[in-house]
């Protein structure tokens, strides 16, 4: 059987593409310098939480997905990110290639939420390969990818936020269901308001508890000098 090994060795925004896209750059190499006509490849991408530490503004972003600090030692289990597949060209020994991963920004998917809650640095990824070799140097043989053929990469965070940039410049994506969409754009007809940042507004304005008045002035108490109006003089 062929041994491969997998190494990524880098990722960029695909600046290009419809949506929001990451391309991963991977090298694959056959020990020896096997003969792989063709590579039919499953990758599936996590994200390692446990592999990297936490400022108290990204602890509060990531409670709703692991809870509170002092659970994380139960809680801090990985996430799945993407599943693609990849066909591989022909080489002999060494090849490099593109895998392409679309993203979403969708606020209910749990990788997006952990990727928008960090502040800088790094995500750790983990990649688990699978699928189907054709080898053979005289002749044509189909072996399976060994299950644990795997690459760990941690994904530089300005990445990920370059490619939301790219297709949500200043904003964000909420999902909501079709009856509720309904009732925001009659909400938003009613009120005769130009935009979903209006209508949203309106609606946190409006929810909002109301303001204490502000506190009367001291009273005056006896000897107490009133500030008066400065004179001015007639040039």
């Amino acid at each position: 059987m062929t041994d491969l090994a997998f190494t990524c060795t880098g990722v960029r925004a695909d600046a290009y593409a419809a949506g929001p896209t990451l391309v991963f750059r991977l090298r694959i190499t056959a020990a020896d310098g096997a003969r792989v006509h063709a590579l039919a490849l499953r990758c599936q991408i996590r994200i390692e939480p446990a592999r990297r530490g936490y400022g108290p503004a990204e602890a509060e972003g990531l409670a709703d997905l692991f809870g509170e600090r002092s659970r994380w030692g139960s809680t801090l289990q990985p996430v799945q990110f993407a599943q693609v597949a990849l066909m591989v060209p022909g080489f002999t020994g060494e090849t490099e290639t593109d895998l392409v991963v679309p993203c979403t920004y969708d606020m209910d998917i749990a990788a997006t939420r952990y990727f928008h809650a960090l502040q800088e640095g790094e995500a750790p990824l983990l990649m688990l390969f699978s699928g189907t070799a054709f080898t053979g140097a005289g002749g044509f043989r189909v072996e399976p990818v060994p299950w644990d053929r795997e690459a760990s990469y941690r994904l530089p965070v300005p990445v990920w936020r370059e490619m939301i940039e790219q297709h949500f410049p200043g904003s964000g994506w909420l999902r909501l269901p079709r009856d509720t969409m309904a009732e925001l754009l009659a909400y938003r007809s009613r009120h005769a308001l130009a935009s979903w940042e209006d209508t949203v507004r309106a609606l946190l304005d409006a929810a909002a508890p109301p303001q204490a008045p502000p506190p009367p002035p001291p009273p005056l108490r006896f000897g107490s000098v009133l500030p008066r109006a400065t004179e001015r003089t007639a040039p």
